[in-house]
């Protein structure tokens, strides 16, 4: 039997960049901004949506790929103009996820959305857990690992906007549905924050760990010739 995601066709997969101060230090080389002051968010493809264990792909047009260890939020219940203080209400509860994220054609395009939502770049999984059971989020840590090495060490209370103010602010434009899922940004560890990058290729293995959340591993292999059209290849 294969355990697949929490969801497996969210309806949006909604994420915020630049959402943990180191990681915003180490991302001048690629993104030309500073401390942001309001919320920078992007869209992943429902395409990308993947479970644990899948494999992450390196891309055939790129060699730039990147991880991101993040928290996830599913959205439990439809909601509008949530206030902060009742974003919890929403929470179907949380998962850990991996923004894989192709650095060249994000900065090619300025929406990011080109190198945040190729196939297979969104695992999240392996369970749900609900925010009862998860306690406070703000001393638990969140950890990223390339092969056993650690890269990524945080607490989720580093966010510079956390979870409620994400839900108050994306639900004041449009409604969050249950199915939904927020990556709720990156710290810092980053491969391209390495001099020179530590870019993901095939035969690695990346995992996310995050305190009484859980642990996600994804192998990454070169992707395969998926070229087709109408599910017949080329």
């Amino acid at each position: 039997m294969r355990l697949r995601q929490p969801v497996i066709r969210p309806g949006k997969i909604l994420a915020i960049g630049l959402n943990y101060a180191a990681h915003v230090a180490e991302s001048a080389s690629f993104v030309d901004t500073e401390k942001p002051s309001a919320q920078i968010w992007f869209n992943k493809q429902v395409t990308a949506a993947s479970g644990p264990g899948d494999p992450i792909h390196v891309p055939r047009v790129s060699s730039m790929l990147d991880y991101e260890a993040e928290l996830v939020v599913v959205i439990g219940q439809s909601g509008r103009h949530v206030p902060a203080d009742r974003a919890m209400d929403i929470i179907a509860g949380f998962t850990c996820g991996c923004d894989a994220s192709v650095r060249d054609w994000q900065k090619a395009s300025p929406t990011m959305m080109m190198g945040k939502g190729f196939d297979t770049h969104a695992p999240f999984g392996p369970a749900l857990v609900t925010p009862d059971e998860v306690g406070p989020l703000e001393q638990l840590s969140i950890k990223g690992f390339v092969n056993d090495e650690l890269r990524q060490n945080a607490k989720l209370g580093d966010m510079i906007h956390n979870i409620a103010e994400q839900i108050a602010h994306l639900s004041a434009a449009f409604t969050l549905e249950p199915g939904d899922i927020i990556f709720t940004g990156t710290p810092a560890g980053v491969a391209i924050g390495h001099t020179p990058p530590k870019w993901l290729k095939a035969g690695d293995r990346f995992r996310v760990e995050i305190e009484n959340v859980g642990v996600l591993e994804n192998p990454v292999i070169d992707e395969p010739d998926t070229a087709e059209i109408g599910g017949v290849p080329l």
